[in-house]
């Protein structure tokens, strides 16, 4: 296994000024033109049969070593985020308003790093490997339409991997867990309806502002009284908006924010109470309420037997590594659309280093990360696909 971690140094340059490339050239979901057509050359110059434009600016790409063995799927996510980048790195975001603030990056110059290690190695290796680079991560549907466009089939994987450079963790950490990892995520939009009228007089009203109010505070009581005390739910209230003017109550509010959950059982519970307190306490209040509600991805549930596997090559390849087998987050992530059809590993790799200040969270303004996880990060895909190949076969 120390020939990938060898062959990840030397190709490491390479690894860093895609990644640098990319980072200076963010493009938003579903807009991934220029870095789609620099993913899809790069797989070409390894004369891979590569395929574009798969839910709009998707890129496959097929390795096929000759020899009878099992399919795996390396599945690496391109999009940036609506961020304005404040880093003040050499290699910032020349896209005002627009920033690899989550690590995709990072993640395409992982996945062209790992097809050029595993397509000179092609002659040793058996069976074939699916190459998906993917748009739209960042909870505009990406990975769903790619299913939907048949990313799965033709030829249908046995196995897929994907991994996440992480800043919540050091440098030299792993998230490898077993079972559910990252939460489902829905979304909700609820609009409470009364009778605006002078706020001096506001027994001539229904006041939703009011009722929006009592209906917020009382979801707290989801998490709190109808979730099972070992079991985990998030119910977040994150924008509230109603009326402009100081003196008038007006005559509709509205609020949104995101639920998060691991089982389908406490899901449907959550929702269920969900929906009953918002319509309950509105009509209580004299409201009237329109929910609306929206899922945007399953939860992330990693194979056992597969992610024990994937276990013992990482402390194989990364001995010096502190490798995490209970690590779960309530943050999404669509790849769940594809491990719902296929078995699969998700693997979060620290990239954080305080030292440095690389240590901002994702999604920040600021966010930046240890180049030299994604060494250790295509190492350890490119060991874990060979080696995965090799037992399934």
């Amino acid at each position: 296994m120390d020939q990938f971690i060898n062959q990840a140094s030397e190709l490491f340059d390479y690894t860093k000024k895609l990644r640098r490339d990319f980072h200076m050239h963010p493009e938003l979901g579903f807009q991934e033109v220029r870095t789609a057509n620099i993913v899809a050359n790069e797989l070409k110059e390894l004369d891979l049969d590569v395929s574009i434009g798969i839910a709009k600016t998707g890129v496959t790409a097929i390795l096929n070593s000759g020899n009878p063995g099992p399919i795996a799927l390396l599945r690496f996510d391109m999009d940036a985020l609506p961020i304005q980048e404040e880093t003040g790195a050499s290699y910032a975001s020349q896209n005002p308003g627009v920033m690899h603030a989550c690590g995709h990056d990072g993640h395409v110059a992982i996945g062209l790093t790992v097809a050029r290690i595993l397509h000179a190695y092609r002659d040793h290796l058996s069976g074939v490997i699916k190459f998906v680079f993917q748009p739209a991560e960042e909870g505009l549907g990406g990975a769903e339409m790619m299913v939907a466009e048949g990313v799965l089939e033709n030829p249908r994987p046995d196995f897929c991997l994907a991994m996440h450079l992480w800043n919540d963790k050091p440098y030299g950490w792993l998230g490898i867990t077993q079972g559910p990892i990252m939460a489902a995520s829905e979304t909700f939009h609820v609009i409470v309806t009364g009778k605006g009228g002078h706020g001096a007089s506001p027994n001539l009203t229904i006041d939703p502002v009011l009722a929006c109010a009592q209906i917020i505070t009382a979801l707290q009581s989801i998490v709190a009284r109808n979730v099972p005390p070992l079991k985990t739910a998030v119910v977040s209230v994150t924008s509230l908006h109603s009326g402009e003017a100081f003196n008038v109550i007006p005559s509709r509010a509205e609020f949104k924010g995101t639920i998060r959950t691991f089982e389908p059982e406490v899901r449907n519970r959550v929702l269920n109470r969900f929906n009953e307190i918002v319509s309950g306490v509105a009509n209580a209040m004299g409201c009237n309420a329109e929910i609306k509600t929206k899922s945007i991805t399953p939860a992330v549930t990693n194979d056992v037997p597969i992610t024990k596997r994937i276990r013992e090559i990482a402390e194989n390849l990364l001995p010096d590594y502190d490798i995490d087998a209970n690590t779960t987050t309530m943050g999404s992530e669509d790849m769940a659309y594809l491990m719902q059809e296929i078995p699969g590993c998700y693997i979060f790799v620290g990239s954080a280093n305080t030292e440095k200040g690389l240590d901002a969270p994702h999604h920040n303004p600021k966010f930046n990360f240890d180049e030299r996880a994604m060494l250790d990060g295509a190492a350890l895909m490119t060991s874990a696909t060979v080696e995965m190949l090799k037992s399934s076969g």
